[in-house]
């Protein structure tokens, strides 16, 4: 393929991209950490994102932002929803006209509440802007275990052609246009996946879990709707895909965050222990504020608000949803 690819941030997400992308495009990632470039260069490796997991040969790495996208085709953005702005800006003197900008990162922008392409269009007008999203768990997918993703872009000549940029035998890539339904189900299953982190941390057991991710799924649909998804999107890979693999997997992160919740640590101890992040912590606020807007009911994201940002307790969380009036499975509740 000839187009040429700038991933910028290397991340485990942001380096499992970079790596799938290089064999079939020439591919540069852009570390901030000039070791992380180093060792991608010369060991085919990212010890600290992926340790003891080999990248593709061809991967190069840079920690030289204009170095990385001046040349570029396509740009991936790997880096997390509160550094997405600030990275744009410092981009914007060195892409080229029209490339169309890709967002990896699954969150809102904490001060605007904005989705990532929004501000991909804000930033950079004029770059079509996508979002790349779907039952993803990085190291698994490096290990070579097939999965499944969403290429999102409201464009469908560009979304075709992005579509083989990203795909390979065991990484099955899908198209869609509905861009606003693929980002909303990725940035608020974030919410939920620490909801069922809770229940498993306090030992809730199997049928709790499934229904945190039943009803949780019912509350991402009717608030992704009423800001403009499509409903069949929050029944596919975007939506329930990737609410039942951050739900149920030791490698999610946000998961990681309900279970230490349900032991009984505090938010900043958890925080502080982990070298990534974990949207979905921020994004619970944002969420409760998008509901109230849009007059939508969710009170399994309302628990997790108040455990993340109230010093509520995992238990305390469970109490009240089993306080909550129970109505019509269609209902709110």
């Amino acid at each position: 393929m000839d187009l040429k690819v700038a991933v910028i941030g290397a991340g485990s997400w942001g380096t499992t991209v970079a790596s799938i992308v290089a064999a079939n495009a020439p591919t540069v990632l852009w570390a901030r950490d000039r070791k992380t470039t180093i060792d991608i260069n010369e060991n085919r490796a990212n010890s600290r994102y992926l340790p003891g997991l080999k990248l593709h040969k061809d991967l190069k790495a840079t920690d030289d932002l204009a170095d990385a996208v001046r040349n570029a085709d396509l740009v991936v953005m790997g880096v997390p929803s509160k550094a997405m702005r600030q990275t744009l800006i410092s981009i914007k003197p060195h892409i080229r006209a029209w490339v169309p900008v890709v967002s990896l990162a699954k969150g809102f922008e904490p001060e605007t509440r904005y989705r990532m392409t929004e501000i991909i269009e804000e930033i950079l007008p004029g770059h079509p802007p996508g979002v790349l999203t779907g039952p993803n768990l990085a190291r698994e997918i490096v290990q070579g275990y097939a999965a499944a993703t969403v290429i999102a872009v409201e464009d469908e000549t560009i979304v075709a052609r992005l579509q083989a940029v990203f795909q390979s035998n065991l990484f099955r890539v899908y198209r869609s246009t509905d861009m606003v339904g693929c980002e909303l189900g990725g940035a608020l299953k974030n919410v939920i996946a620490i909801a069922s982190g809770m229940g498993d941390g306090t030992g809730a057991g199997e049928n709790t879990r499934s229904a945190v991710i039943t009803r949780g799924l019912s509350e991402i649909t009717r608030l992704g709707v009423a800001m403009g998804g499509r409903p069949e999107t929050f029944a596919g890979l975007a939506g329930l895909g990737d609410l039942m693999a951050t739900c149920t997997s030791s490698l999610s992160r946000n998961h990681h965050v309900g279970v230490e919740l349900g032991k009984g640590q505090t938010v900043d101890q958890i925080i502080k222990d982990m070298n990534q992040v974990a949207e979905g912590i921020n994004s619970s606020k944002i969420v409760m504020d998008l509901a109230a807007e849009h007059g939508i009911e969710m009170p399994i994201a309302h628990e997790v608000y108040k455990a993340c940002h109230e010093g509520s307790t995992a238990r305390r969380a469970f109490r009240g949803l089993l306080r909550t009036q129970t109505q019509s499975e269609a209902e709110p509740g």
